[in-house]
Protein backbone atom coordinates (compact mmCIF):
# COMPACT_ATOMS: atom_id res chain seq x y z
CA UNK A 1 0.00 0.00 0.00
CA UNK A 2 1.18 3.52 -0.81
CA UNK A 3 0.03 6.93 0.46
CA UNK A 4 0.76 10.30 -1.15
CA UNK A 5 1.02 13.20 1.30
CA UNK A 6 0.08 16.68 0.00
CA UNK A 7 0.79 19.29 2.70
CA UNK A 8 0.39 23.05 2.65
CA UNK A 9 4.09 23.90 2.74
CA UNK A 10 3.29 27.46 3.85
CA UNK A 11 1.96 26.15 7.18
CA UNK A 12 4.59 24.72 9.52
CA UNK A 13 1.96 22.91 11.59
CA UNK A 14 0.70 21.11 8.48
CA UNK A 15 4.24 20.13 7.44
CA UNK A 16 5.09 18.90 10.95
CA UNK A 17 1.89 16.83 11.03
CA UNK A 18 2.82 15.41 7.62
CA UNK A 19 6.18 14.30 9.05
CA UNK A 20 4.38 12.72 12.00
CA UNK A 21 2.02 10.94 9.62
CA UNK A 22 4.96 9.67 7.58
CA UNK A 23 6.62 8.21 10.68
CA UNK A 24 3.39 6.47 11.67
CA UNK A 25 2.80 5.10 8.18
CA UNK A 26 6.38 3.80 8.04
CA UNK A 27 5.69 1.94 11.29
CA UNK A 28 2.57 0.42 9.71
CA UNK A 29 4.53 -0.80 6.71
CA UNK A 30 2.91 1.67 4.31
CA UNK A 31 4.99 3.27 1.55
CA UNK A 32 4.94 7.08 1.56
CA UNK A 33 5.48 9.68 -1.15
CA UNK A 34 5.35 13.46 -0.86
CA UNK A 35 4.00 15.97 -3.37
CA UNK A 36 6.71 18.55 -3.98
CA UNK A 37 6.55 22.15 -2.78
CA UNK A 38 5.12 23.89 -5.83
CA UNK A 39 6.58 27.22 -4.67
CA UNK A 40 10.01 25.77 -5.40
CA UNK A 41 9.06 23.72 -8.47
CA UNK A 42 6.05 25.52 -9.98
CA UNK A 43 6.30 23.82 -13.37
CA UNK A 44 6.68 20.25 -12.12
CA UNK A 45 3.57 18.06 -12.18
CA UNK A 46 3.04 15.81 -9.16
CA UNK A 47 1.53 12.37 -9.68
CA UNK A 48 -0.50 9.86 -7.69
CA UNK A 49 0.69 6.88 -9.76
CA UNK A 50 0.58 3.59 -7.81
CA UNK A 51 -0.97 5.32 -4.78
CA UNK A 52 -3.90 3.86 -2.86
CA UNK A 53 -4.72 7.03 -0.89
CA UNK A 54 -3.92 10.75 -1.07
CA UNK A 55 -3.92 12.75 2.17
CA UNK A 56 -4.03 16.55 1.99
CA UNK A 57 -3.01 18.55 5.05
CA UNK A 58 -4.13 22.17 4.74
CA UNK A 59 -7.27 23.98 3.73
CA UNK A 60 -9.63 23.51 0.83
CA UNK A 61 -7.00 24.97 -1.51
CA UNK A 62 -4.59 22.18 -0.59
CA UNK A 63 -7.31 19.62 -1.16
CA UNK A 64 -7.98 21.12 -4.60
CA UNK A 65 -4.29 20.66 -5.39
CA UNK A 66 -4.58 17.02 -4.29
CA UNK A 67 -7.62 16.68 -6.56
CA UNK A 68 -5.65 18.04 -9.53
CA UNK A 69 -2.91 15.50 -8.83
CA UNK A 70 -5.44 12.65 -8.75
CA UNK A 71 -7.48 13.89 -11.72
CA UNK A 72 -9.94 11.33 -13.07
CA UNK A 73 -8.05 8.26 -11.76
CA UNK A 74 -10.38 7.51 -8.84
CA UNK A 75 -7.65 7.41 -6.16
CA UNK A 76 -9.41 8.35 -2.86
CA UNK A 77 -8.58 11.75 -1.34
CA UNK A 78 -8.72 12.46 2.40
CA UNK A 79 -8.53 16.04 3.63
CA UNK A 80 -7.23 17.07 7.08
CA UNK A 81 -8.07 20.69 7.85
CA UNK A 82 -5.38 23.22 8.72
CA UNK A 83 -7.15 26.08 6.97
CA UNK A 84 -9.92 28.55 7.71
CA UNK A 85 -13.05 26.83 6.36
CA UNK A 86 -12.20 23.17 5.85
CA UNK A 87 -15.40 22.70 3.89
CA UNK A 88 -14.07 19.72 1.92
CA UNK A 89 -11.98 18.15 4.66
CA UNK A 90 -12.91 15.18 6.87
CA UNK A 91 -11.20 15.97 10.17
CA UNK A 92 -8.87 18.28 12.05
CA UNK A 93 -5.25 17.85 13.22
CA UNK A 94 -6.23 16.20 16.51
CA UNK A 95 -7.85 13.31 14.64
CA UNK A 96 -5.12 12.89 12.02
CA UNK A 97 -3.83 9.39 12.73
CA UNK A 98 -7.22 7.97 13.68
CA UNK A 99 -8.81 9.29 10.50
CA UNK A 100 -6.02 8.01 8.25
CA UNK A 101 -6.22 4.62 9.99
CA UNK A 102 -9.95 4.48 9.29
CA UNK A 103 -9.36 5.50 5.67
CA UNK A 104 -6.82 2.73 5.14
CA UNK A 105 -9.24 0.26 6.72
CA UNK A 106 -12.04 1.32 4.37
CA UNK A 107 -14.20 2.57 7.24
CA UNK A 108 -14.89 6.12 6.02
CA UNK A 109 -17.85 7.29 3.96
CA UNK A 110 -17.15 7.59 0.23
CA UNK A 111 -18.51 10.69 -1.49
CA UNK A 112 -18.24 10.61 -5.28
CA UNK A 113 -17.88 14.16 -6.58
CA UNK A 114 -18.54 15.09 -10.21
CA UNK A 115 -15.63 16.81 -11.96
CA UNK A 116 -15.23 19.03 -15.01
CA UNK A 117 -13.37 18.59 -18.28
CA UNK A 118 -12.51 22.02 -19.64
CA UNK A 119 -11.48 22.57 -23.25
CA UNK A 120 -10.14 26.05 -24.01
CA UNK A 121 -9.27 27.46 -27.39
CA UNK A 122 -6.62 30.15 -27.75
CA UNK A 123 -6.19 32.24 -30.92
CA UNK A 124 -2.79 33.60 -31.94
CA UNK A 125 -2.17 36.79 -33.91
CA UNK A 126 -1.05 34.78 -36.95
CA UNK A 127 -4.51 33.20 -37.22
CA UNK A 128 -3.58 29.82 -35.75
CA UNK A 129 -5.38 28.35 -32.75
CA UNK A 130 -4.42 26.02 -29.92
CA UNK A 131 -6.55 23.90 -27.61
CA UNK A 132 -5.87 22.87 -24.02
CA UNK A 133 -7.68 20.52 -21.64
CA UNK A 134 -7.93 21.14 -17.89
CA UNK A 135 -9.34 19.27 -14.90
CA UNK A 136 -11.46 20.94 -12.22
CA UNK A 137 -13.20 19.73 -9.10
CA UNK A 138 -14.79 23.08 -8.27
CA UNK A 139 -15.24 25.30 -11.31
CA UNK A 140 -14.27 26.95 -14.53
CA UNK A 141 -14.34 30.74 -14.50
CA UNK A 142 -14.17 33.38 -17.21
CA UNK A 143 -13.09 36.68 -15.67
CA UNK A 144 -12.48 40.19 -16.97
CA UNK A 145 -8.86 41.33 -17.13
CA UNK A 146 -6.85 43.80 -15.11
CA UNK A 147 -7.88 46.74 -17.28
CA UNK A 148 -11.33 46.52 -15.73
CA UNK A 149 -13.35 46.43 -18.96
CA UNK A 150 -16.41 44.19 -18.96
CA UNK A 151 -16.30 41.14 -21.18
CA UNK A 152 -18.89 40.16 -23.77
CA UNK A 153 -19.57 36.53 -24.59
CA UNK A 154 -22.16 34.07 -25.85
CA UNK A 155 -23.38 31.18 -23.69
CA UNK A 156 -24.81 28.01 -25.24
CA UNK A 157 -25.89 24.71 -23.70
CA UNK A 158 -25.75 21.54 -25.81
CA UNK A 159 -25.98 23.58 -29.00
CA UNK A 160 -28.81 25.84 -27.81
CA UNK A 161 -27.84 29.51 -27.63
CA UNK A 162 -28.88 30.98 -24.27
CA UNK A 163 -27.80 34.61 -24.52
CA UNK A 164 -25.05 37.09 -25.27
CA UNK A 165 -23.95 38.54 -21.95
CA UNK A 166 -21.87 41.46 -20.79
CA UNK A 167 -20.40 41.61 -17.32
CA UNK A 168 -17.44 40.57 -15.18
CA UNK A 169 -17.51 36.97 -16.35
CA UNK A 170 -19.15 33.58 -15.94
CA UNK A 171 -18.73 30.55 -13.67
CA UNK A 172 -19.49 26.92 -14.52
CA UNK A 173 -19.22 24.83 -11.37
CA UNK A 174 -19.86 21.35 -10.08
CA UNK A 175 -22.03 20.77 -7.03
CA UNK A 176 -18.81 20.72 -5.01
CA UNK A 177 -17.87 24.12 -6.41
CA UNK A 178 -21.32 25.55 -5.74
CA UNK A 179 -20.11 26.68 -2.30
CA UNK A 180 -17.12 28.52 -3.78
CA UNK A 181 -16.91 31.15 -6.52
CA UNK A 182 -20.37 30.28 -7.84
CA UNK A 183 -21.92 31.00 -4.45
CA UNK A 184 -20.05 34.31 -4.17
CA UNK A 185 -21.46 35.26 -7.59
CA UNK A 186 -25.02 34.58 -6.42
CA UNK A 187 -25.51 30.91 -7.23
CA UNK A 188 -27.24 28.30 -5.05
CA UNK A 189 -25.77 25.79 -2.61
CA UNK A 190 -26.16 22.38 -4.26
CA UNK A 191 -25.96 18.91 -2.70
CA UNK A 192 -22.93 16.84 -3.83
CA UNK A 193 -25.30 14.18 -5.21
CA UNK A 194 -26.22 16.58 -8.03
CA UNK A 195 -24.04 15.66 -11.03
CA UNK A 196 -24.96 18.42 -13.47
CA UNK A 197 -23.35 21.86 -13.67
CA UNK A 198 -24.17 25.19 -12.01
CA UNK A 199 -23.93 28.18 -14.37
CA UNK A 200 -23.68 31.65 -12.82
CA UNK A 201 -23.10 35.02 -14.56
CA UNK A 202 -20.73 37.31 -12.66
CA UNK A 203 -22.12 40.84 -12.26
CA UNK A 204 -24.07 40.73 -15.54
CA UNK A 205 -24.97 44.05 -17.14
CA UNK A 206 -28.67 43.11 -17.06
CA UNK A 207 -31.17 42.18 -14.37
CA UNK A 208 -32.50 39.38 -16.58
CA UNK A 209 -29.53 37.00 -16.37
CA UNK A 210 -29.89 34.33 -13.68
CA UNK A 211 -28.03 31.27 -12.49
CA UNK A 212 -29.23 27.95 -13.92
CA UNK A 213 -28.50 24.23 -13.60
CA UNK A 214 -27.74 21.76 -16.39
CA UNK A 215 -28.13 18.02 -16.71
CA UNK A 216 -25.05 15.77 -16.36
CA UNK A 217 -25.00 15.16 -20.12
CA UNK A 218 -25.11 18.84 -21.12
CA UNK A 219 -22.16 20.73 -22.58
CA UNK A 220 -21.68 24.42 -21.80
CA UNK A 221 -19.97 26.55 -24.43
CA UNK A 222 -18.71 30.08 -23.81
CA UNK A 223 -17.50 32.03 -26.83
CA UNK A 224 -15.96 35.47 -26.60
CA UNK A 225 -17.56 38.13 -28.75
CA UNK A 226 -15.16 39.43 -31.44
CA UNK A 227 -16.99 42.74 -31.30
CA UNK A 228 -15.61 43.50 -27.84
CA UNK A 229 -12.01 42.25 -27.62
CA UNK A 230 -11.52 43.10 -23.94
CA UNK A 231 -8.82 41.50 -21.83
CA UNK A 232 -10.05 38.27 -20.25
CA UNK A 233 -8.76 35.30 -18.24
CA UNK A 234 -9.74 31.62 -17.93
CA UNK A 235 -9.37 29.72 -14.64
CA UNK A 236 -9.79 26.11 -13.46
CA UNK A 237 -10.21 25.84 -9.68
CA UNK A 238 -8.65 29.29 -9.36
CA UNK A 239 -5.56 28.35 -11.38
CA UNK A 240 -4.97 30.31 -14.61
CA UNK A 241 -5.46 28.47 -17.90
CA UNK A 242 -3.02 29.96 -20.37
CA UNK A 243 -1.35 29.31 -23.66
CA UNK A 244 2.00 30.90 -24.39
CA UNK A 245 0.88 31.98 -27.84
CA UNK A 246 -2.69 33.21 -27.88
CA UNK A 247 -5.73 34.76 -26.23
CA UNK A 248 -8.64 32.71 -24.91
CA UNK A 249 -11.56 32.87 -27.33
CA UNK A 250 -13.70 29.85 -26.45
CA UNK A 251 -14.30 27.39 -23.62
CA UNK A 252 -16.27 24.16 -23.66
CA UNK A 253 -17.13 22.67 -20.27
CA UNK A 254 -18.57 19.20 -19.70
CA UNK A 255 -18.73 16.66 -16.91
CA UNK A 256 -15.37 14.97 -16.46
CA UNK A 257 -14.85 11.33 -17.48
CA UNK A 258 -14.31 10.29 -13.87
CA UNK A 259 -15.50 11.39 -10.42
CA UNK A 260 -13.29 12.40 -7.51
CA UNK A 261 -13.53 9.97 -4.60
CA UNK A 262 -13.62 12.10 -1.45
CA UNK A 263 -13.52 10.46 1.98
CA UNK A 264 -15.43 11.91 4.94
CA UNK A 265 -16.98 10.82 8.20
CA UNK A 266 -20.64 10.37 7.31
CA UNK A 267 -23.40 10.97 4.79
CA UNK A 268 -24.28 14.15 6.71
CA UNK A 269 -20.83 15.74 6.43
CA UNK A 270 -21.95 18.12 3.68
CA UNK A 271 -24.92 19.47 5.64
CA UNK A 272 -22.84 19.66 8.81
CA UNK A 273 -20.38 21.83 6.90
CA UNK A 274 -23.16 23.99 5.40
CA UNK A 275 -24.57 24.56 8.86
CA UNK A 276 -21.17 25.36 10.36
CA UNK A 277 -19.69 27.50 7.58
CA UNK A 278 -22.72 29.39 6.26
CA UNK A 279 -25.12 29.48 9.20
CA UNK A 280 -22.69 29.58 12.12
CA UNK A 281 -24.22 26.55 13.85
CA UNK A 282 -21.38 25.00 15.86
CA UNK A 283 -21.95 21.88 17.88
CA UNK A 284 -25.72 21.81 17.35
Amino acid sequence: MKVLIVPNYAREDAVESARRLERWLDGEGVDVAWAHDKRLLPNVAATADDCDLVVSLGGDGTLLRAARIVGYTGVPVLGISYGHLGFLTAAGPDDLLETVRDALAGELHVSRRATLDIECEFAAEDGTSHTTHSFALNDFALSRGGAGDMVEFDVSVSGKHIDRLRGDGFVVSTATGSTGYALAAGGPIVTPEFTGMVCVPIAPHTIMARAFLTSPADVVEIEMSPERPAMRHFFADGQPIRHEDGTGVRAVVRRGPGDLVLLDRSTQSFYDSVSRVFYGQVGK
